[in-house]
């Protein structure tokens, strides 16, 4: 990082810091415990760890004017559901003090509220995007869980109550983006907009076509990176479900190969998920020919998210992550234009 922004991410976590410190004491046992940083990207992370006991949990300190209160209580009420209802392994909310599951902090002379999540611990290791073999048969594990997740969403009956944002063409990509536009990322010359914008253009025609029915659209988790899942043994387990919207199903193995989208591997990657994701659940041919779409759809919703980020996985992947994407651009056109 460059010394402003290594300054202004130091500032940033120190606040952060302290609305953790805060936030513990909102929730039981709150007595003995140490916090420390996991992770700061979108939001905050701690672990929590009881000196007497042992017992660890994660803390979530939401980056604020991200999420409504009505949007975290729904991404946890689907949480719960997935529990409850699903073989699927997720790290579950924590009630408060007060009894609800999102607790408010606010700050002197900042007149935005802080939203504070705690939440079980899980065992568990992300796969390792340099072990190729071992990635292969995760994938394949991967793609179970998801159709797994989707047969939930699909089937529970309280999905059209919540409160949670669409993650589609105008949301991504379009001329206002959730996130930011990816025309502004990092490396973007005219010849590289020209060619994005092609690639962008192509995909927005062909999501129009593939349609938004309910065996292909749906709430999701949206952001099935590796990062976000846990390997123990033979069991992959999912935590953060902070972007869970709605979207196409499909958009959930784009994430899975977020910042990887240009390895080698990926084809072998794709093609175990969809075995995996077949046991479960149908893929018809149509679907997994449109797989490259979403991929596509998903890395230039990247090149945007590194380009409006301070932090250390955008400024790890930094202008390179962009260039990279050349070669994928135009392996697209040539297929799909």
């Amino acid at each position: 990082m460059s010394q402003s922004s290594a300054e202004l991410w130091k500032e940033s976590v120190k606040k952060f810091d302290d609305i953790a410190k805060r936030a513990i004491h909102l929730f039981p046992n709150s007595q003995d415990l140490d916090v420390n940083l996991l992770d700061y990207s979108e939001n905050a992370t701690y672990l929590v760890k009881n000196r007497k006991s042992g017992e660890k949990n994660i803390l979530r300190v939401c980056r604020p004017d991200y999420h409504k209160k009505t949007q975290i209580e729904s991404e946890l009420a689907w949480l719960r559901a997935v529990d409850e209802q699903s073989s699927i392994e997720v790290s579950v909310p924590v009630q408060g003090k007060n009894g609800e599951f999102v607790q408010q902090i606010k700050l002197e002379n900042d007149p935005r509220d802080y939203y504070c999540t705690m939440f079980t611990f899980l065992e568990g290791t992300a796969p390792d995007e340099e072990k190729e073999e071992e990635l292969v048969q995760q994938f394949e594990k991967l793609g179970e869980v998801t159709a797994h997740l989707h047969n939930h969403s699909q089937n529970w009956p309280d999905t059209s109550a919540l409160d949670r944002e669409p993650w589609n063409y105008e949301t991504i990509l379009g001329d206002e983006p959730k996130w930011a536009r990816w025309q502004d990322g990092v490396a973007i010359t005219p010849e590289r907009q020209k060619l994005f914008q092609r690639v962008s253009d192509t995909i927005k025609r062909r999501l129009e076509k593939f349609g938004k029915g309910p065996e292909r659209y749906g709430l999701i988790h949206a952001d099935l990176r590796l990062a976000n899942l846990l390997v123990e043994g033979e069991n992959i387990k999912v935590i953060d479900f902070d972007d869970c919207g709605f979207g196409w199903f499909l958009f959930d193995l784009g994430a899975a190969l977020s910042f990887i989208e240009h390895k080698p591997y990926v084809p072998d990657l794709v093609e175990a998920w969809v075995k995996g994701y077949r046991k479960v659940r149908p893929l018809s041919q149509e679907e997994e020919e449109e797989i490259p779409t979403f991929i596509m759809l998903r890395r230039l919703m990247l090149i945007s998210w590194i380009g409006s980020r301070d932090n250390e996985t955008a400024e790890e992947m930094g202008a390179e992550y962009t260039e990279a994407t050349d070669q994928l651009a135009k392996d697209y056109l040539e297929k799909f234009e």
